[in-house]
C-alpha cells in the first residue's frame, strides 16, 4: 500500500449509522497507531424545523480532506419531530439528508465518496412502460453535487452504472464473509458437490449463485417466477408458483442465494419446496435483511425445520427483535468497509479488495483439511 494519503481522512455517519461508523473508525485508528484520543469521524447533523424542513450541518471544516459518508437510506428507526409527532424516516427522508450533508461541505472537500451499502431505489432499475427511473435519477443527482464514488454491495443490478459512465461506481461481493460466518456457524458442513448445493430463488439472483457455485465448486439449481400478468398487487404481478430447474437436492444441504429479504414469501415458498424434494439442512444468504413483514413467518419456517439458519450483513438496520431470533446469524461487515476506506485514502486499487476468488479457496480448503 503506498504510503501518501490522498487527502486527511474524514469519514462521516449519517443518522442510523453511528455504531456502525464507529467499529469502522475503531478498525481505521488501530491500523494507523493513532491515539486514544483520534478519531476519524467528523459530526454532521440534520436538524429539522417543526415543519420537518432541514438542513445539513457540518462541524468541522473538511476543505482538502478525502471525505466518506456511510448511509443507511433503510434504517426505518430513525425518527424526527414534524407538527409535535415523531415520523419514522423513509429512504426518501435519509436521501434528503444525504444531500444536504454534501451541500453542507459545500465543494470543499478533495474528495467525496458516498457508502451507501443497499441502494437507493436500486429496484426501480429498469423503466417498463410510463414510470419513473428513480436509482439512475438520484446516482446522477448525487455525481452533480460533487460525489467521486459511489460504493455499494451486491447491487439488485449493477447494470444501473451505466447512469454515470465517468464516475466512480463500485458494486463490492460479500460472498467471501457469508461462506465465512457459515464455516463458523456449522463446522461440520461438508462442501462437496454431493453434500451441498447452491439454490438461486429467481432468474435474477443467477449471476450471484454462478458465482457462489463456481468459487465453492457445487452444484448450482433455480427456480423460476411464474406470475400472474393479469393482476397487479402492491405494483407488481404477484407470483403464482416457484418451479424448480436443477439436479435432486435430496440429502442435500442447501444455501439459498439472494441480495436481499424483504417479506420473507419467496425464501419460505422456495424452502418448502426444497424440503419437499429431501433437501437437508436450507440456509439462506441474502445481503440485506429487510423483513418488511416482521418475523413471524421466518420464526414459524424455523420452528418447522423448514429453515436451519439465516444469514443477513449488518450493512443494513436490523431490530433488537431479530438480533434475538436463534435463526438468524448475523455476518459483520464493518472490517471490510474499514478495509476500503484505508485503501481508497492511500489512493491504492482496491481490486484485490473486491476479487473474493482467492481468499474463498483458502478458506474452503482450510475448513477441508479439519
Amino acid at each position: 500500500m503506498k504510503d501518501t494519503l490522498f487527502g486527511q481522512l474524514s469519514v462521516i455517519g449519517m443518522r442510523g449509522c453511528e455504531d456502525f461508523t464507529k467499529q469502522v473508525n475503531d478498525y481505521l485508528t488501530e491500523w494507523r497507531g493513532s491515539t486514544c484520543d483520534e478519531s476519524y469521524i467528523v459530526e454532521a447533523s440534520c436538524p429539522r424545523f417543526g415543519s420537518g424542513e432541514g438542513k445539513g450541518v457540518i462541524k468541522h471544516t473538511l476543505r482538502g480532506n478525502d471525505v466518506y459518508i456511510i448511509c443507511d437510506v433503510f434504517n426505518h428507526s430513525v425518527t424526527f419531530e414534524m407538527y409535535g409527532h415523531q415520523t419514522r424516516m423513509s429512504p426518501d427522508d435519509h436521501f434528503q439528508d444525504l444531500k444536504r450533508v454534501i451541500g453542507a461541505i459545500g465543494g470543499k472537500a478533495r474528495r467525496v465518496s458516498v457508502i451507501m451499502p443497499m441502494l437507493y431505489e436500486g429496484r426501480q432499475h429498469k423503466r417498463s412502460g410510463r414510470e419513473s427511473l428513480d436509482c439512475a435519477m438520484a446516482l446522477q443527482e448525487i455525481i452533480n453535487m460533487g460525489v467521486s464514488n459511489i460504493i455499494t454491495f451486491d447491487a439488485h443490478d449493477p447494470r444501473v452504472q451505466n447512469a454515470i459512465p465517468l464516475s466512480g461506481f463500485e458494486d463490492v461481493r460479500t460472498s467471501y464473509q457469508m461462506i465465512k460466518a457459515l464455516i463458523r456457524e456449522y463446522p461440520d458442513i461438508d462442501i462437496n458437490p454431493a453434500k451441498t448445493m447452491i439454490i438461486s430463488p429467481d432468474e435474477g439472483g443467477m449471476g450471484k449463485c454462478m458465482y457462489f457455485s463456481s468459487v465453492m465448486g457445487i452444484d448450482l439449481g433455480m427456480f423460476y417466477k411464474r406470475r400472474d400478468y393479469s393482476k397487479i398487487v402492491n405494483g407488481k404481478n404477484p407470483i403464482v408458483a416457484h418451479e424448480y430447474l436443477g439436479r435432486s437436492v435430496h440429502g442435500k444441504d442447501v444455501i439459498i442465494v439472494d441480495d436481499m429479504i424483504s417479506s420473507g414469501d419467496s425464501i419460505i415458498d422456495v424452502a418448502k419446496q426444497l424440503k419437499k424434494k429431501g433437501a437437508k439442512r436450507i440456509f439462506a444468504f441474502a445481503t440485506f435483511g429487510l423483513f418488511c413483514n416482521g418475523l413471524k413467518k421466518l420464526d414459524n419456517a424455523y420452528n418447522d425445520g423448514i429453515l436451519s439458519r439465516v444469514f443477513t450483513t449488518n450493512l443494513v438496520y436490523r431490530t433488537p427483535e431479530l438480533l434475538q431470533r436463534e435463526w438468524y446469524a448475523e455476518v459483520n461487515m464493518c472490517k471490510y468497509v474499514a478495509y476500503l476506506i484505508d485503501t481508497l485514502n492511500h489512493d491504492d486499487t482496491i481490486s484485490h479488495l473486491l476479487d473474493h476468488s482467492e481468499r474463498i479457496h483458502k478458506i474452503l480448503d482450510k475448513h477441508k483439511n479439519k
